[in-house]
C-alpha cells in the first residue's frame, strides 16, 4: 500500500545514479510507495576516478531520475591512488558541511547509505540534528576496520581519530541497520546500544533473476564444453582476486581445464591481466569490459557457475557482499573464496561450494569437485539459490520494514521530543 502522507525522505549517498549502487533501485522503491526522496550525492566518479562525460563542478549538478531529485555537492574524484582517495571521502564530507549550512530542504527524516566512506555519513547527522527529525544510518561497510585493511594504514592516532568521528556518527543516529547480521555484534562492541542496531539485509533488483540457459545472447563467452566461471563487479584490492591466476595454475598442472570470466572494472585489474601472464594461465581467463547490471543475468546463464570472492581480512569475514543476493536471485551455482557469514548462507542454501578467503589450493580442490557433478546436481544448486533468494531476501518484505520506521517510528519520535522525554522507546 502506498503511503499517502507524502513524507520526505532525505538520502545521504557518496554514490548514486549513474553510478550502479544497491540505493538506486532503493529510492525507486520508495517513490514507487509515495514518498518524496532527495538524494545528496557527489558528481559520478566510481570507479573509473575521473567523472563520468556530461558530469562536472558545472554541469548536471541538479538532475531527476525516476521521480527521484538529485542534488550533486562538489568532490574531487577519487582518481587512482591513496592520496586522491582521500580527498575524495574529505572533499564530499566539507561541501556536505556547507550544504547542510545553508540548504532550505524541509525532510521529515534522513536515510544515510554508507557504502565506505563513513565520512559521507556526516552531513545526514548534522542535517538531522538541526532539522530534530529522525536519522537511519545503513552500515555496509565497518570503519574504522575496513580503512586500516584497505589502506595499510596502521598509525594508532589516526586510525583512533577515525574511529572518534564512527562514534560520534553511531552516538547521533537512531537507528542503524546492517548489511552483515556479524557487524551487529561489532558496532555493539564500540559502545552502542544493541537495542539501537538491527539486520537489514541488501536484496537483489528485480532484473536479477534465473534466464534459460540458451535463451540468450551472449558472444563474450564460449560455449566449447569447458566449465565457464564469472565474476563479475568491481575489480579491487578488498575483492582478492589475485588467488585466481595461482588457482588457476594449480588447476591446469592437474589438467583440469576452466574459464574464469572476469567482469567489470577497478584498480586492480590491470595488476590481475599482469599475474594472469605472470602465471602463464591467460588461456584460462576471459576479461569482458564493464557491463550493464541488466545484463548480468544473461551472461550468468551461459555459465556453469559463479564466483563470489574476497580478500583475507577479519573485517571481510564478518561482511556479507553485496553480490551474494544478485548471485542468488539469479539461481546460479555459487562459489566462494571468503570467509564467515556468505559461507554460512552458501552452505544453509546448499546453492555451491565454499572456500576460505586467500586459500588457492582449497579453492581449486573446490572447483574440481563441482566440475565432478552433473548437469542435474548443478541445476539443484541454482533453484537452492533463488529458492533462498525468495525466502530470506525478498524485497517487498524488506522495504515494508523500512515503511514501519518512516510511519510508525517517526511520531513516536517526534511525540516524545514534544513532550521533552530525552530517549524514546523503539517499537
Amino acid at each position: 500500500m502506498k503511503n499517502e502522507s507524502k513524507k520526505h525522505v532525505l538520502v545521504i549517498s557518496q554514490y548514486f545514479y549513474p553510478e550502479q549502487f544497491r540505493i538506486n533501485d532503493i529510492c525507486t522503491e520508495w517513490v514507487k510507495r509515495g514518498y518524496k526522496v532527495t538524494v545528496v550525492t557527489g558528481i559520478p566518479n566510481y570507479p573509473q576516478g575521473k567523472y563520468y562525460q556530461g558530469y562536472g563542478i558545472l554541469k548536471k549538478r541538479k538532475e531527476i531520475y525516476n521521480g527521484i531529485e538529485i542534488i550533486r555537492i562538489p568532490l574531487i574524484p577519487r582518481g587512482h591512488n591513496s592520496m586522491m582517495l582521500a580527498l575524495n571521502y574529505l572533499s564530499f564530507a566539507i561541501s556536505g558541511f556547507f550544504w547542510y549550512m545553508f540548504t532550505k530542504i524541509k525532510a521529515d527524516c534522513v536515510f544515510i547509505y554508507e557504502v565506505s566512506p563513513m565520512t559521507q555519513a556526516l552531513p545526514g547527522v548534522w542535517y538531522a540534528k538541526k532539522r530534530k527529525i529522525p536519522c537511519y544510518l545503513y552500515v555496509t561497510d565497518l570503519w574504522p576496520e575496513n580503512v586500516e585493511m584497505l589502506s595499510g594504514i596502521k598509525n594508532k592516532l589516526i586510525l583512533n581519530l577515525i574511529g572518534a568521528m564512527v562514534d560520534y556518527i553511531y552516538k547521533r543516529t537512531d537507528r542503524i541497520l546492517t548489511s552483515s547480521e556479524s557487524f551487529i555484534s561489532a558496532i555493539h562492541q564500540r559502545g552502542v546500544d544493541i537495542n539501537k542496531l538491527e539486520f537489514w539485509p541488501q536484496y537483489a533488483e528485480d532484473y536479477y533473476m534465473p534466464v534459460e540457459k540458451g535463451t540468450a545472447n551472449v558472444p563474450e563467452i564460449p560455449q566449447d564444453g569447458i566449465f565457464n566461471i564469472i565474476f563479475a563487479g568491481n575489480i579491487g584490492v578488498a575483492q582478492g582476486l589475485d588467488i585466481l591466476p595461482k588457482t588457476a595454475k594449480i588447476l591446469k598442472n592437474k589438467g583440469i581445464n576452466v574459464r574464469f570470466n572476469i567482469v567489470g572494472d577497478g584498480r586492480f585489474k590491470d595488476t590481475l591481466i599482469d599475474m594472469v601472464k605472470e602465471y602463464n594461465v591467460s588461456e584460462m581467463f576471459n576479461f569482458i569490459s564493464k557491463q550493464p547490471p541488466t545484463r548480468i543475468p544473461e551472461l550468468m546463464s551461459v555459465c556453469d557457475a559463479t564466483l563470489i570472492c574476497l580478500a583475507k581480512s577479519k573485517v571481510f569475514s564478518i561482511t556479507l557482499p553485496a553480490k551474494t543476493q544478485s548471485c542468488l536471485a539469479c539461481g546460479i551455482p555459487i562459489i566462494v573464496s571468503a570467509d564467515g557469514e556468505i559461507q554460512e548462507i552458501i552452505r544453509r542454501a546448499n546453492a555451491g561450494v565454499c572456500s576460505d578467503a586467500g586459500n588457492a589450493d582449497m579453492l581449486a580442490m573446490k572447483i574440481s569437485e563441482l566440475i565432478l557433478k552433473s548437469y542435474e546436481e548443478l541445476k539443484e544448486m541454482g533453484k537452492n539459490a533463488y529458492k533462498y533468494s525468495k525466502l530470506y531476501f525478498d524485497k517487498e518484505k524488506l522495504l515494508s520494514r523500512m515503511d514501519e520506521y518512516f510511519n510508525n517510528n517517526y511520531f513516536k519520535y517526534n511525540y516524545h521530543k514534544m513532550i521533552g522525554v530525552k530517549e524514546y522507546v523503539q517499537r
